[in-house]
């Protein structure tokens, strides 16, 4: 004959509980094909209409000697906000509140040629455009 087994119910408590969480392995940069090199150029601007003029230059100027590219990516924005007291002694209430953000570009160029990194190099960027070039 067949036992009767017994069947505990979950209760409030444990079924409140998440499940454990798996760790998830890290997107890790993949490399370049063999023998083949690649240029990443990062861009960081706090106005967007200079970063994006910047990006164009460089791509029409990589494209123009044969390169190819991939890109302009948008990187995130970083934010930081300034709050000020805006009276000097009592009024503590009223503030002031000032935002900077931080525009980012990714530029990959592949399979570059001595003239493209020779007129990469002597590219002239707008002024308040940073460009960091790692080969």
């Amino acid at each position: 004959m067949a036992e009767a087994k017994e069947v505990k119910k979950p209760t409030a408590k444990a079924a409140a509980k998440p499940a454990p969480v798996k760790s998830v392995a890290k997107k890790t940069e993949a490399p370049a094909p063999a023998g083949k090199q690649r240029i990443r150029i990062r861009l960081k601007a706090y106005d967007h209409k200079v970063i994006d003029q910047s990006a164009k230059q460089i791509i029409d100027t990589a494209l123009r000697t044969g390169a190819t590219v991939a890109g302009p990516i948008p990187l995130p924005t970083k934010k930081t906000l300034y709050t000020v007291v805006k009276s000097p002694h009592v009024y503590k209430k009223g503030r002031e509140q000032f935002e900077m953000r931080v525009h980012k570009r990714l530029i990959d160029v592949f399979e570059p040629t001595p003239k493209t990194i020779d007129s990469l190099m002597n590219l002239s960027l707008p002024a308040g455009c940073d460009a960091e070039i790692k080969m």
